[in-house]
Parts: structure tokens; C-alpha cells; sequence
């Protein structure tokens, strides 16, 4: 049972505060996904924002066949490819950190971890092609299941299966000081 069934149909049926209990909810993941499909902090929370303006408008379409949570992650990734389209050009999977965007750890040695854990995880993804960075993305970073990641690419779960297993054998050897406990 979707757990957000009620609200979106309240929702469709033009139900403003609805909405926005739908954003509240799942305003993080889909910010978070943004973020991982696109260069960019400010770039991803205008998309995050365009995502949920996509949503609002074609929310009526939605027929259920999927958790809203799973066709709103669809509604995320046909965005970033549209803006991927727009743009030109492939985008980095993360924009390196700045202190200022994370809360401070307690130390300066901290900071400088969290930062170069950061930018190595950020490296390694931005070397896979999109179709394998959409799937480890939607599986290890935003937390679906393989079947609602095949819904939201609108592939069979095989080849979500397929991708993901690809992507962690590229990511292996790319994160392996990570998976050392070394700093990188």
C-alpha cells in the first residue's frame, strides 16, 4: 500500500496542502537525487524545484501502477535528462563540497575527511556512463528497491539488476581506500 495514496489523491483533486505534505515528504530524497544526476547545488535545487512544479501539473496522470514515491523519482530523472539534453553536455555526479554545505564536523581534520571521502565518492561515480550512475544512484544513494528502480528507468529488472552489478565492479576498485578505512 502506497503510503502517500490518500494525499495524492486529495492532491489531484487540486488540494494544495496535500501537495505540499507530498513535497515536505519527499522533498530530501528528491533534492538528494538532483544532486547526484547533475552538477551543481544551486542547479539541483531548481531542478528539485522543477521536478515538483512536473508533478503538480501532471499528477493527474499519475495512474498508480507504482508508489507515488517511485513515479516521482521518474518524474526526477526525466528532468535531469532533459536538463542533461538542454545543457549540451554530460554533468559531473556531484559538485565537490565546500564546508559551508554540510554541517561542520567538530574538528578541522574532519572536515578535511569528510571532504576528501566526498570528492573521491564524487570522482568515481562521475566516471560511469548515465544509465549505470542513474541505477547505483536510485539503489545505494536514494534507497528503492530494484523493482521501483526499474519502473522509474522503465527497464526490465534484469537490467537494473545488470547495471547495478556493473556499477559497483567499476566503483570497486575507485573506492577501494574507502572500503580500507583509509582516507583518500
Amino acid at each position: 500500500m502506497d503510503a502517500d495514496r490518500a494525499l495524492v489523491e486529495a492532491a489531484a483533486g487540486g488540494d494544495r496542502d496535500a501537495f505540499d505534505e507530498l513535497v515536505r515528504r519527499h522533498q530530501s530524497a528528491i533534492v538528494g537525487l538532483c544532486r547526484a544526476l547533475i552538477e551543481g547545488r544551486g542547479d539541483a535545487e531548481d531542478l528539485a524545484q522543477e521536478v515538483f512544479v512536473r508533478a503538480w501539473k501532471s499528477l493527474r496522470t499519475f495512474r498508480g501502477d507504482s508508489s507515488f514515491r517511485t513515479w516521482l523519482h521518474r518524474v526526477a530523472i526525466n528532468a535531469a535528462r532533459t536538463h542533461h539534453a538542454n545543457r549540451g553536455k554530460l554533468m559531473r555526479l556531484f559538485r565537490p563540497a565546500s564546508p559551508h554545505e554540510e554541517d561542520p564536523p567538530d574538528t578541522v581534520e574532519g572536515i578535511d575527511t569528510r571532504l576528501a571521502r566526498r570528492d573521491l565518492v564524487e570522482r568515481a561515480l562521475a566516471t560511469l556512463p548515465p544509465d549505470l550512475r542513474e541505477a547505483i544512484t536510485l539503489r545505494d544513494l536514494q534507497g528503492l528497491d530494484y523493482r521501483e528502480i526499474a519502473h522509474a528507468l522503465d527497464v526490465p529488472i534484469g537490467t537494473i539488476e545488470s547495471r547495478i552489478f556493473r556499477a559497483r565492479q567499476r566503483l570497486r576498485p575507485l573506492l577501494a581506500p574507502l572500503v580500507q578505512g583509509r582516507t583518500p
